[in-house]
């Protein structure tokens, strides 16, 4: 990157999530915000029907109201045996009319009740194979999507959770290679092979030349 830092709005106001992202942004030399440092942010509604989509929104209607460049990032569990669900109703997988914003305990109690009839074996077809899908856009003041990326992390899902680290189904997710979850993990070794993290390195070269070029005020 360059030697001044670059001012750049995180869109989100899940604090885990936020943390992640800073964390992640901190070596390239970025001064960070979130939507918690704002004092009027606007709640941008996510009805797109793909994370591009969604991603794209949060950061354009952000940045054309804050006057700030933003990068904003839509993503979610995507499991073989539900065709793809949650997808980009993984937040509020368990909401209903009159609980509208699911916890992540709450959500993940529904994921293993719509799993419970596809059991965790060699023999099951993949059926509980799973995959965490982000994807990142950054907009200039003016709304501009002026740099896109995605990642993704392949897994399966547990029939019970395990470890406390991390947000959302961590605690269910199982990488493979590692035979544990993202929860037991840590923020360490999800900050390197995270479906965010590989997002968020795919991005970098981007911003690193807008930085170049001189457009980033």
């Amino acid at each position: 990157m360059t030697d001044a830092p670059r001012d750049l709005l995180i869109g989100t106001t899940n604090l885990a999530k936020g943390r992640e992202l800073a964390e992640l942004l901190q070596p390239y030399g970025f001064r960070i915000r979130t939507l918690q440092d704002i004092a009027s942010p606007i709640d941008v509604i996510e009805d797109g029907d793909t994370f591009a989509a969604n991603a794209q929104k949060k950061a354009r209607e952000l940045a054309q109201h804050l006057g700030c460049w933003v990068l904003a990032d839509d993503s979610g569990l995507e499991v073989n045996a539900l065709g793809g669900a949650p997808g980009i109703f993984s937040a509020r997988y368990a909401a209903t009319k009159t609980n509208t914003s699911a916890s992540d305990e709450q959500n993940n109690e529904k994921l293993l009740s719509e799993l419970a009839n596809a059991p965790c074996s060699k023999t099951s077809g993949e059926r509980r194979g799973a995959n965490y899908y982000c994807h990142v856009a950054v907009a200039d003041p003016s709304g501009e999507i002026r740099a896109e990326s995605s990642g993704i992390c392949r897994g399966r899902i547990r029939t019970e959770a395990a470890g406390t680290n991390g947000f959302g189904y961590d605690p269910l997710f199982e990488l493979r290679e590692y035979h544990q979850t993202f929860g037991q993990l840590g923020p360490k070794i999800k900050a390197a092979i995270s479906h965010r993290a590989r997002a968020m390195r795919a991005i970098v070269p981007q911003l690193a030349a807008l930085a170049a070029s001189g457009d980033w005020r």
